[in-house]
């Protein structure tokens, strides 16, 4: 299966077929140096096989979790290519999942104003979203991805091989963007997850199918790609707020998509999560979920901009006073 993603740089291939890492060289036109980045999470194999086709690979191992997207390790990417003597000529390959991609494109982006990036996605939720899109960033000052830039990749390779070694916990950590793009755009994607028959090598391709359609219309984010969204204001609060709990990405959008739809959905959606493993409440103070949705850059004042589901399939970009947001959250998570 193959996708071609257009952007204002160019047009890159999106390839999905089991057993392509073991043929890297025959989809990725690298003839020089190669910074391969991984994580110490990924199974040490997976960048093994990339190196073992690659002219001159330099295997660069990073710790895994969201703290690695940092300046430091930012920082010793770039001093990494500058060891080896990288340059415009040469690439990085990106072999994990979104801490990677994101920390490898973003070093990518910058080094020599630019360099080639490949990624080749290993877990659930990089392969169903953020392998694609062209964000790149790393956290800063507290903040996350607040430093980054729109770098398409060169080609993205994805082997639904590797997600064979992922726990239960982390394949429906990555299906929750799944049910998040299939409620809002795509219905029968969203009954084949309900269905439980769907093959997860499927539910990539349509998944990154839409995603695909929304960054092809919006590639910067001026309007129609705040649907992916969907979910992420709550989500974002959780996510900082759940130590206790520490709750995974996409276990955090799972609960945050919950107010955001409709009373007729949201049984729907939630028989769907539970189903996954997915949570439904967030175990945190409800005050402070909700004033940090209110410092949240989607609200203004007394307003709040938020995706809404009404019908499975579809979505709306609305604005509502933020005392009915309270109250959707109040109500969802009580």
């Amino acid at each position: 299966m193959e996708l071609t993603v257009r952007t204002s740089a160019g047009a890159y291939p999106v390839l999905i077929k089991r057993g392509i890492l073991q043929n890297t060289r025959d989809h990725l036109p690298i003839t020089g140096k190669a910074l391969i980045v991984t994580d110490s999470g990924v199974p040490a194999q997976y960048a093994k096989t990339v190196a073992a086709q690659c002219k001159a690979p330099f295997v660069v191992t990073v710790r895994e979790g969201e703290p690695t997207k940092s300046m430091d390790s930012y920082r010793f990417l770039l001093q990494k290519m500058v060891d080896y003597g990288f340059t415009r000529t040469d690439c990085v390959i990106a072999v994990g999942g979104g801490v990677v991609g994101d920390l490898a494109g973003f070093a990518a982006a910058t080094y020599m104003r630019g360099i080639d990036f490949y990624n080749i996605p290993t877990t659930v939720l990089s392969q169903v979203d953020s392998s694609i899109g062209g964000k790149v960033a790393i956290d800063f000052g507290g903040y996350k991805n607040s430093v980054g830039a729109f770098y398409p990749p060169k080609a993205v390779l994805i082997d639904p091989e590797t997600l064979k070694t992922l726990p239960p916990r982390q394949i429906a950590n990555g299906l929750a963007e799944s049910v998040k793009m299939a409620a809002t755009c795509d219905r029968e994607l969203f009954a084949m997850i309900e269905s439980g028959k769907a093959e997860i090598d499927e539910i990539i391709l349509r998944s990154l199918q839409i995603k695909q359609r929304v960054v092809e219309e919006d590639e910067k984010e001026a309007g129609l790609r705040r649907i992916l969204n969907f979910g992420h204001t709550l989500a974002h609060a959780i996510e900082a707020e759940n130590a206790m709990q520490n709750l995974y990405h996409g276990e955090c959008v799972a609960i945050g998509m919950i107010p955001m739809c409709s009373h007729k959905v949201r049984p729907r959606l939630i028989a769907v999560l539970e189903k996954l493993n997915l949570p439904t409440k967030a175990e945190c103070d409800i005050e402070v979920l909700i004033e940090a949705c209110r410092h949240d850059k989607k609200a203004s004042g007394d307003q709040i901009s938020v995706i809404f589901v009404n019908e499975i399939g579809s979505n709306e970009i609305k604005t509502m006073p933020f005392s009915e947001y309270e109250t959707r959250i109040r109500e969802a998570l009580a």
